[in-house]
């Protein structure tokens, strides 16, 4: 059977067109090289390519034979397919033709349609096939060694990664489920939600204007319960769990990594020098580019990071405009379900209204960012690659996490009070807190979006593919072929069958592993950063990996056209993406505990002024008065007077109500601060500044106690150096005796 490195495909052009001859201008170019070209003509014509094997034998020369592990013990001068595949794929896109054009460029001009290595009916692909990409195989383990073999070092250290991050997950996943579990126990026991459901005669002030009613505090039971189901002592644990935890698997994945190169002889590989090498092969008078910076062009592209970054923030203000005014057509409903859960629909409507703007801004996202790198002019592909990452993750994150970030620390907090409202075009007020706080509503928003991003996502993620491969396969072939230029070609050719199912495959790019680890890393910020709101964060993301790992198998092996394989010794930028991730998650898991969660304001409240201070009271709950205590008071006649009086509940008199209660720590007399909010106010700053030290010095000792590459791996490259080093002696030495 023969054997080619490339196919090339191209539309069937007239003879004498612009693109006809630029394509022969560059099939010259390769042939001037040494390429075999082999043409086979369908619908499209194929161009086999195979590079000569001198070009290999450079490459074993200049870089000292790297792929002696991968090569066959029958012959060990063979150069692996991976390897093959990649040097020809880079001499294929540096091949500059006459006209100063190059492979990307005739693409783009359509003079060619495809270019792609071929998947081949190797035993290793076949074990792939029947082993790892199928759903059956679920829980068996990852063949990374085959991957390597088939897809390079690059997905192999991708999908190593991958099953690392959710091994590890299950543990904090366990940890979740079982802070949420004992939220649970607490759903009817807690007395701060006791004291809500009790509270059938705390009348309080209206949540929108005119027709929202005064209502009683009691109906809102069941919120409080969810609320404390989620917000209590347990949490704080996890939060500080979840950070340590962070830099566990952090420290782990580096000591697998450094296990994981070492054994592919890759630890000290130099990615400059092969890059080189190539340039080298491919042309002898290549000069290699040098290092520039431009303080001028780094501006531009700062100047115009910050302005997207400004235009993010701005779709999540639009989105709490929504929040607000949506509120305030639900509470004036004619539907008695929509005005009474006004709060809670607007909550759901915006989360998935997020998602769709995430949906939109991922693409608008991903070209911004190209564009930025290209006014950037990076030397190398490897550059811009880790350009294009830094700029789309920034993006990413802003427009995963602004609206989040808004529910967080600012929803409840800049609403202003009971007469002296801040509002949005002077008409619509800010949202307000329930009484039992804004951790729920950062649930809701979590739970939605991460519910929709790993159901959505992944059905469409494999849908596409696979309804894609399906419509291709069934386009009809001609049965006899026109003969093109007088060249003839034979009715039944070996390779034709296999060139053409590979061509109904799914197109592969440079950012198809891109696009894996972008959305594993944007996963990964909310598993993390905002876990306190939700324990649950972990559990979904394992059992999304769980799917994930297999559904990626399967479009490689299956549904898309083989990878160029990249050599590689590390995940490259994305682990310093994981490094600023995890300070993110203790700076902002440390926010949710102090602003978010009611933890600081009951523990003051417990040790500065409940019932239990002062007095021995052993028989009674601590937090018992609470959320008396944290309802101020406000006198009805200090209402707007051009907003109008809110309607009266059915069961009260409007002459009898002179007082409403909200959320907040002012006096009754002057709407003024309390020393109470105060006090909450300096504990909420020493939990934050407490919190975040202890939890970065558990990082760093964490970091230290942990090393970053294993005893055996350092004993055996030291063992290498020195086999190598008494080698070339021993070699000097006999070559002086003779």
């Amino acid at each position: 059977e023969e054997k080619w490195d490339f196919v090339l495909v191209s539309d069937i052009h007239e003879t004498g067109s612009e693109k006809e001859k630029k394509r022969k201008k560059f099939l010259d170019e390769l042939s001037k090289k040494g390429f075999i070209i082999k043409k086979i003509e369908d619908t499209k014509l194929f161009y086999g390519v195979r590079a000569p094997q001198q070009v290999f034998w450079k490459y074993q020369c200049l870089l000292g034979k790297p792929d002696k592990k991968l090569q066959s013990e029958n012959s060990p001068q063979d150069i692996p397919v991976t390897t093959r595949i990649r040097i020809v794929h880079f001499i294929l896109q540096n091949t500059v033709t006459p006209d100063l054009e190059k492979l990307n460029d005739l693409m783009k001009k359509k003079v060619f349609k495809a270019a792609f290595p071929l998947h081949e009916k190797e035993a290793v692909r076949e074990f792939l096939k029947e082993k790892w990409a199928r759903w059956r195989g679920l829980f068996n383990e990852q063949p990374i060694e085959k991957i390597r073999c088939y897809f390079g070092e690059k997905v192999a250290l991708y999908f190593a990664w991958l099953g690392w991050y959710t091994y590890l997950l299950g543990f904090a996943a366990l940890a979740g489920v079982l802070t949420f579990v004992a939220g649970i126990t607490l759903f009817s026991s807690s007395q701060v939600s006791r004291e809500i459901c009790e509270a059938n005669t705390t009348v309080m002030c209206p949540l929108c204007d005119k027709k929202c009613p005064y209502w009683v505090l009691s109906d809102t039971c069941t919120y409080a319960k969810v609320t404390h189901m989620i917000d209590n002592e347990a949490t704080v644990l996890f939060a500080i769990f979840m950070a340590l935890w962070a830099t566990v698997f952090l420290e782990l994945w580096k000591r697998q990594r450094a296990t994981v190169v070492t054994n592919w002889d890759l630890y000290g590989w130099d990615e400059e020098e092969e890059e080189l090498a190539m340039e080298l092969i491919n042309n002898l008078q290549h000069e290699p580019q040098k290092y520039q910076h431009s303080y001028f062009r780094s501006t531009i592209v700062l100047l115009l990071v910050l302005l997207m970054i400004t235009v993010l923030i701005g779709i999540a203000h639009a989105l709490v405009i929504y929040r607000v005014i949506a509120r305030a057509l639900f509470a004036q409903s004619s539907l008695g379900l929509l005005r009474d859960q006004a709060d809670t629909v607007a909550v759901m409507t915006g989360a998935v209204l997020h998602y769709l703007t995430i949906v939109i801004m991922t693409k608008i996202n991903r070209r911004v960012a190209l564009f930025l790198c290209n006014l950037e002019k990076p030397r190398t592909f490897s550059q811009r690659e880790n350009n294009f990452t830094m700029k789309i993750f920034t993006f990413q994150f802003f427009t995963n996490f602004s609206s989040l970030i808004y529910i967080a620390f600012f929803l409840g907090r800049i609403n202003g009070r009971p007469g002296h409202y801040v509002r949005i075009a002077g008409r619509w007020r800010l949202e307000e807190c329930h009484p039992s706080g804004c951790i729920t509503d950062l649930f809701i928003q979590m739970a939605i979006i991460m519910l929709l991003k790993q159901t959505i996502s992944n059905v469409m993620e494999y849908l596409i593919p696979w309804i894609s491969h399906k419509l291709r396969k069934k386009h009809k072939r001609p049965q006899k072929r026109s003969i093109i230029l007088g060249e003839e070609e034979e009715a039944e050719d070996p390779c034709k069958r296999q060139w053409l199912s590979n061509y109904e495959l799914n197109e592969v790019n440079v950012f198809s592993l891109f696009n894996e680890f972008l959305e594993m890393m944007i996963q990964y910020s909310f598993t993390t950063i905002f876990v306190a709101a939700f324990p649950l964060a972990p559990l979904l993301a394992f059992l999304n990996n769980l799917f994930e790992i297999h559904l990626d198998a399967i479009k490689m092996v299956r549904l898309h056209r083989r990878m160029v394989p990249r050599r590689a010794n590390d995940i490259g930028i994305w682990l310093q993406v994981l490094e600023a991730i995890g300070i993110l998650a203790v700076i902002g898991n440390g926010l949710v505990i102090a602003i978010t969660s009611d933890f600081i304001p009951m523990q003051v409240y417990k040790y500065m002024y409940s019932p239990c201070v002062g007095d021995n009271h052993t028989d009674m709950d601590c937090s018992t008065g609470y959320i008396n205590h944290s309802l101020s008071v406000f006198r009805i006649r200090d209402f707007e007077p051009d907003v109008g009086k809110p309607e009266m509940l059915p069961n009260f008199n409007r002459d009898e109500i002179t007082e409403c209660r909200y959320r907040d720590y002012r006096h009754a007399d002057d709407y003024t601060y309390t020393m109470q909010f105060w006090h909450i106010f300096a504990a909420r700053l020493a939990f934050l500044i407490i919190f975040e030290h202890v939890a970065l010095c558990v990082k760093l000792i964490a970091a230290w106690y942990i090393p970053d590459v294993p005893q055996k791996v350092k004993n055996e490259l030291l063992w290498r150096k020195h086999t190598d080093l008494r080698r070339e002696l021993s070699t000097m030495e006999y070559s002086t005796e003779v």
